[in-house]
């Protein structure tokens, strides 16, 4: 471990046990204060399973990681794991049903332009050590949007049900009804990255800029990369949100996130009109 490692946080039997007070503190208060949609002890199991799982990939990754970045064949599957994980995970945050597969196409619509456009002027050298952190960023990024603005899209959908009833009425399409609606609260699932941007430097030292420092660049180096990954992660998310706002205005995505009782269907099937054609 190089001296600046170390100094940041030291692997001993110390941290460890410093991690096991944290995830304690974190199931404890969230099972006391019942912070589940159902008011129970649900998301205390989740964030317990979330800790210990972090662990074991982390683990899992520190020691495969040496190995994948020297071999071509491997980098492309780790990603494509990364990305299948991503899509699997946001899918089934948004929906409980088959239409979960739909979150592939907002991850993907965002990312992959902006690492083909990397790649593509040199920026990101197609070299494991560096495609699998920054490809691993913005899908991580596309993921969060992707999940805040497909959840928030179903439930301001089921929850106004009425007005897009009456948009309908008024002649619009169901497709531009849903989406008048959806729009504003899928707008929000931009706030999260917004805010990180707009405090970078004053309130928080993102991943990037440290692991720069700590690599050996200089503050100016470790600076313009952190702004590269913030402003790209921007553009990804923006591409992620607009997409699953389409998709579920479009009905692609359909079902309720888990834990939730809907008062309606969200794409309720037209009754043909007797008569008609």
């Amino acid at each position: 471990m190089n001296s600046a490692s170390a100094a940041l946080l030291p692997v001993n039997a110390v941290l460890g046990w410093v991690l096991a007070v944290l995830l304690a503190v974190a199931v404890t208060v969230t099972a006391v204060a019942r912070l589940s949609p159902e008011q129970g002890f649900g998301r205390a199991r989740g964030v317990l399973a979330a800790g210990v799982r972090a662990a074991v990939q982390l683990a899992a990754v520190s020691a495969a990681i040496g190995w994948v970045v020297h071999h071509g064949t491997a980098v492309l599957g780790f990603l494509f794991l990364m990305y299948a994980v991503a899509v699997r995970t946001a899918g089934r945050r948004i929906t409980s049903d088959s239409t979960w597969w739909w979150a592939a196409l907002p991850i993907a619509a965002g990312v992959l332009p902006a690492v083909t456009l990397l790649l593509a002027t040199g920026l990101l050298p197609p070299r494991g050590i560096a495609l699998i952190p920054v490809t691993g960023i913005l899908i991580g990024g596309a993921l969060t949007a992707t999940v805040l603005a497909g959840r928030q899209s179903v439930a301001t959908l089921q929850q106004r049900h009425g007005e897009v009833e009456a948009g309908l009425a008024l002649g619009l399409g169901e497709r531009d009804a849903r989406i008048e609606i959806a729009r504003p609260a899928a707008s929000d699932a931009l706030v999260p990255g917004l805010d990180q941007t707009r405090t970078v430097g004053l309130v928080t030292l993102p991943g990037a800029f440290v692991g720069m420092l700590l690599g050996g660049a200089d503050a100016l180096t470790a600076g313009a990369v952190q702004l590269f990954v913030l402003v790209a992660l921007m553009a990804v998310q923006a591409v992620a949100v607009t997409v699953t706002l389409e998709l579920v205005a479009r009905c692609r995505i359909t079902a309720p996130s888990r834990g939730t009782a809907p008062p309606r269907p969200l794409c309720p099937r037209r009754r043909a009109v007797p008569g008609g054609s």
